[in-house]
């Protein structure tokens, strides 16, 4: 049960819009607005309208378009949050390796403002950290607005260590050292975490994709599975259950991780 050719043509343009990567987006770079590309779910939803309107297209074809797109809308948004989450991780990294830099800068002696510059020539973003400590504007509302990027929450703890030193006149090189070493111990137990959820991801992932090997041995002892699954709406019915329920499994997994990458 093919769909006609004018159809297959838009579902092959489906598959590759919705699996089609976004531009990406630098770690060195500034938050960005992501108003550049449509819903995956509004997307698959007009293509499969208008597959909907095709001729030729018999209703259990239909099903069985709805039901793909579905699975690659899905699938989109599960590889797109963990995009975001592997991104915010590479930002955490680069925040820790700031602070670090900035404390060892701070503890050869360099005032502050060189130590800014130092730091915002090694990681970019923080160049209007270091601009404002030149022109005497609020550096830690500045280092707080960089604060907003994904992965890059933990320099209000510098925004903070920085405002007390000023306000106190504590040292500023023991108060950003005592940060960096509370961000080292808080990345060391995100990767013990890590460690942890990475089997319970690869069994989600392996248990999600038995169906498809499963298929395959039915196929290959003589059985005919594709034909049930496909060929009436008892089976496209199923088909779209499995779907939801591996999709489900995977989601409710990542949801778990990004959980305990807020509380840690």
């Amino acid at each position: 049960m093919n769909p006609p050719g004018g159809a297959a043509a838009v579902l092959a343009a489906l598959a590759v819009v919705l699996l089609l990567p976004p531009r990406p987006r630098p770690v060195d770079g500034p938050p960005r607005s992501s108003t550049g590309r449509p819903a995956p779910v509004a997307l698959a939803a007009g293509l499969v309208s208008l597959l909907a309107g095709c001729s030729g297209l018999g209703p259990l074809t239909g099903l069985l378009l709805v039901v793909l797109a579905g699975t690659l809308a899905g699938g989109w948004l599960l590889w797109s949050a963990r995009r975001r989450r592997r991104d915010a991780r590479l930002v955490a990294g680069r925040v820790l390796e700031t602070c670090e830099l900035l404390a060892a800068e701070l503890g050869a002696g360099q005032p502050p403002g060189r130590a800014l510059e130092r730091a915002a020539e090694a990681w970019p973003p923080l160049a209007p950290a270091a601009e404002a400590f030149r022109v005497g504007a609020d550096v830690p509302a500045s280092v707080r607005q960089l604060a907003r990027l994904p992965g890059a929450g933990d320099l209000r703890l510098v925004a903070a260590a920085w405002q007390v030193a000023h306000r106190t006149g504590q040292g500023l090189a023991e108060a950003v050292d005592d940060v960096a070493a509370d961000l080292r111990a808080a990345e060391s137990s995100r990767r013990v975490v890590e460690g942890e959820l990475a089997s319970a991801r690869a069994t989600a992932r392996m248990v999600a994709a038995l169906p498809v090997p499963a298929l395959a041995m039915g196929s290959g002892v003589g059985g005919n599975p594709w034909a049930f699954l496909v060929g009436n709406p008892v089976g496209v019915a199923c088909l779209a259950g499995g779907v939801a329920f591996g999709l489900a499994g995977l989601a409710w997994i990542e949801a778990i991780a990004r959980d305990v990458d807020r509380a840690s």
